[in-house]
């Protein structure tokens, strides 16, 4: 068995990439297409790319995607539980956008892995590697704690099962429920329409500065980085799957969701609440996107991270993500 380097995602077959991705069934952000878009429009300042490909005998059977980063915080909560590490590079294993890490691969494979990581961040000039946004007790946690190395709570993403909407209202509170069905009829009154689309026929500009003031409220600035967003997620293709939530014509929510075999992510959103009429964007935009997940055969529903309180009441569960962070 080798392992592979390289510092574009390019020279890598995306055949041989997303084999390895589909088997070991990681989530959507280590499709050869998201990778792919995010080393050509990167959402955040990326100092070198790394991509590793393990082979046996030829045969792929382990990939995994790292990144040089020194400002690799949008959310401020990397450097919250390793303030030792604030301001000097790292390579990291993907970037702040995917909250759910993986190491596509066997577990026998991740030692090897960790070395070709190790020495090439160590040729990078990284006095940091590791990985963000791992799921305790996981398949990757549980092998880096093998691998003796500790882990910090970092934050938590929420995550829900599905089967119908019917089903899934039920699963709800007496009050959870009773209050989707009511914005639904208010949001109706007020001249709501809400719309699935491809990412093709989005509305992207208007999308990304309504994210980006979304985000602005929560986060720092640069979350969504203007033209660069929007070539990004237009680079995702069928992956992605945009809901436009629309006020006599005024875009007052709008989600970019993006699928992989089994998830439906929620991944960024973006809600105006200067709206006319007792209603709210986004509960509008929630409930769509429950059922457009069902509508595609999706069993499960990523919620992101964040706002647990309206995740916690509408019937997602916490999955607890560390970071595991050590110097080379």
């Amino acid at each position: 068995m080798h392992v592979e380097f390289s510092n574009s995602i390019r020279e890598i077959d995306s055949a041989d990439w997303d084999s390895v991705v589909r088997q070991a069934g990681a989530p959507v952000f280590y499709r050869h297409a998201f990778v792919s878009a995010y080393e050509q429009s990167p959402l955040t300042t990326v100092d070198a790319f790394a991509y590793f490909v393990a082979r046996d005998g030829g045969t792929p059977v382990a990939v995994m995607p790292a990144y040089l980063q020194t400002a690799a915080n949008p959310l401020r909560l990397l450097h919250e539980v390793y303030p030792e590490a604030v301001g000097e590079p790292a390579l990291l294993s993907h970037t702040w956008h995917c909250y759910d890490a993986h190491v596509p691969a066997t577990t026998q494979v991740l030692p090897r892995l960790l070395d070709s990581m190790i020495r090439t961040a160590s040729i990078l000039g990284a006095r940091w590697c590791g990985f963000m946004n791992v799921q305790r007790g996981g398949t990757l946690s549980q092998a880096l704690r093998a691998a003796g190395l500790p882990a910090r709570h970092l934050t938590d993403r929420w995550a829900t099962g599905l089967t119908t909407y019917e089903q899934y209202l039920a699963g709800l509170s007496l009050r959870a429920r009773a209050n989707l069905r009511r914005n639904e009829r208010r949001s109706a009154e007020a001249g709501v329409t809400v719309e699935a689309l491809p990412v093709d026929h989005a509305s992207l500009d208007e999308i990304t500065l309504l994210c980006a003031k979304t985000a602005s409220r929560f986060e720092d600035n640069g979350y969504h980085p203007g033209t660069t967003f929007a070539r990004f997620v237009a680079a995702l293709g069928d992956l992605v799957h945009v809901i436009e939530v629309r006020q006599r014509g005024r875009l007052v929510a709008a989600g970019v969701c993006l699928t992989d075999a089994t998830r439906f992510h929620t991944w960024t959103c973006g809600v105006d609440y200067g709206v006319e009429g007792n209603y709210s964007p986004y509960g509008a935009l929630f409930a769509e996107s429950v059922r457009l997940a069902i509508r595609l055969g999706l069993s499960t529903l990523e919620g992101g991270r964040g706002n647990a309180p309206f995740k916690r009441r509408h019937g997602l569960s916490p999955r607890h993500l560390d970071a595991v962070l050590f110097r080379t």
